[in-house]
């Protein structure tokens, strides 16, 4: 290949070579999976994978019923009706995305402890003395993970459904309003067909969260595939045994992404060229009243309860007794990985936005495009899949590269990406690489297409063109891309539970380890650091989906 054509299609190889890291772990699954005894398997389906599956399908069946009412009727409420309270509660809505699934447990598990504030208040009310008096039903079961996890996901619906609600053309739902149809029916006849794919959209992603979660389901006693990898693995030490699960894992996302891309493949609507914003009709004093109470009951429970519990169980501690040394140690650690994963994540993120933004130059469909809808496979695999399969090859990597250096030295180190934040960093990188992709093209849509002919014209080379006119054009893409990989990583529970090192804790390790201990005093501190980081992205979507006046 000619010196030219190399810097012609140059551009396309880092894409190609980081779609290829992500294919690595589910390769390397595959292959753990088969290489394990058949005996091993047989135990599995016959012990561990029938109440696992029952519990994870059971589960996902009733939180995808609970996040597609609460998101989409509080979505169609702030939209399409005017009450007291509706601007604050359009972005109040979107506070559950802030906390973590497991920090809510965390916090529920306290509060609804037969001692805890909750039961004793209603006791104290009631004037009942003992707990025995009055015993609310167990947080820790099915049902429990069920409301936790619905009431901390139904933001993703809410996301998706209001942004179709605030852009279709509102002179469908105008035209039923003049013909004199009612509210339920212009909701359920014309909005709401109208909104499916966007429900399905958020209805996915939220399920592919619970799919992902570990903590809240372990903290509440529920045996879940998650679950199941994590012990089959940590308990166990049996790494096939713990891929065969986490491939069956995988079909079930597989199966998950196929249902959704089938229920919106004929999904097909035409709009204006400018479509008209909804105009919310005012309601009532008792329906604005209904409206308020409707939208402000999953924020309380998803947000401000469990919120308002951390902040108070801080404050009392720090009156008592300043945070350990071995906090301090896992919040510098969290910072620091997360640092280093948000780097490596947006620079990645970059080669692969810029490199499908190019693809127009080599005429037709070129690898970069292809690459980079590979590259983001990654967030839709669950972290705990992701680990498992990283696993061997990250331990082939460091001994290959021991063995490399203990050619020139006789005490090389034999684990340095598995003995390090390297494999974590990685990880984080495999799974969020979809965020700084997806922000990083959005940010290159914005960019006309003719600053990149003239340049071209003028003899501007890629390295140029990128540096001295995309660059300065994207930087806010880029920090907000930034900005949510990082926060994304400081929350990430799963993956960081199967590949740290040993002696390595994140403020979400930490607290996972302070709910396991049963000792919630610091592990309140932890959980409201990540809260706080965890704000910083939500203010961003509220500034982003201001509510229409």
């Amino acid at each position: 290949m000619s010196l030219s054509r190399l810097s012609r299609h140059g551009w396309q190889v880092p894409p190609v070579l980081i779609a290829a890291c992500v294919l690595i772990p589910i390769v390397s699954l595959a292959v753990s999976a088969l290489s394990g005894n058949p005996a091993h398997w047989a135990h599995l389906a016959s012990h561990v994978l029938p109440e696992a599956l029952s519990n994870t399908l059971i589960l996902l069946l009733a939180v995808g019923v609970i996040v597609t009412l609460l998101g989409t009727v509080t979505a169609w409420l702030v939209t399409a009706y005017d009450f007291p309270g509706r601007r604050i509660l359009s972005w109040a809505l979107l506070l559950p995305l802030a906390v973590p699934s497991y920090i809510i447990a965390f916090s529920y598990v306290d509060l609804m402890h037969p001692l805890g504030p909750i039961q004793g208040t209603l006791r104290a009310a009631l004037g009942i003395d003992s707990p025995r008096g009055l015993r609310l039903p167990d947080i820790r079961s099915l049902t429990g993970c069920i409301l936790v996890l619905g009431f901390v996901l139904y933001p993703y619906v809410y996301l998706t459904t209001r942004i179709m609600f605030q852009t279709q053309a509102a002179s469908l739902i105008e035209a039923a309003r003049m013909l004199g149809a009612r509210p339920l029916t212009v909701f359920v006849r014309v909005a709401l067909p109208l909104a499916r794919p966007a429900i399905a959209v958020g209805v996915s992603l939220a399920l592919l969260e619970a799919m992902n979660d570990i903590g809240a389901s372990e903290f509440l006693g529920v045996q879940t595939v998650t679950v199941a990898i994590y012990s089959t693995w940590i308990s166990r030490s049996d790494l096939p045994g713990a891929a065969q699960i986490a491939l069956v894992m995988l079909v079930l996302v597989l199966a998950l992404i196929l249902l959704e891309r089938h229920g919106r493949r004929h999904q097909r609507f035409a709009t204006a060229r400018r479509a008209q914003p909804l105009r919310p009709i005012r309601l009532s004093r008792r329906a604005g009243l209904l409206a308020l109470l409707a939208c402000l009951l999953p924020v309380v429970l998803g947000f401000a309860a469990p919120a308002l519990h951390l902040l108070h169980e801080t404050f009392k501690r720090l009156q008592h007794e300043l945070p350990s040394r071995q906090l301090f140690d896992s919040l510098a650690n969290t910072l620091q990985v997360s640092a280093l994963a948000t780097v490596l994540t947006v620079a990645c993120g970059l080669l692969v936005a810029w490199a499908g933004r190019g693809a127009w130059r080599s005429g037709g469909t070129s690898s970069a495009g292809l690459a980079a809808r590979f590259a983001s496979l990654g967030y839709a695999i669950p972290g705990t899949v992701l680990a498992i399969g990283l696993l061997a090859p990250l331990v082939a990597f460091d001994h290959a590269l021991s063995g490399l250096l203990g050619l020139w030295n006789d005490r090389a180190p034999q684990l340095i990406l598995m003995g390090s934040m390297g494999g974590l960093v990685i990880i984080y990188m495999l799974r969020f690489m979809a965020i700084a992709v997806g922000g990083i093209e959005s940010g290159l849509e914005r960019i006309p297409r003719s600053l990149d002919h003239a340049a071209a014209t003028l003899g501007e080379r890629p390295g140029g063109l990128l540096r001295r006119i995309h660059l300065p054009q994207l930087w806010p893409a880029i920090a907000a891309a930034a900005l949510l990989v990082f926060v994304d990583t400081m929350k990430e529970l799963p993956a960081t539970l199967l590949l740290r090192p040993l002696n390595f804790d994140t403020l979400a390790t930490w607290l996972y380890a302070e709910a396991a201990r049963g000792t919630y005093e610091e592990g309140a501190i932890a959980a409201l650091g990540i809260v706080l980081a965890g704000l910083l992205p939500v203010i961003l979507l509220a500034r982003v989906n201001r509510p229409a006046p």
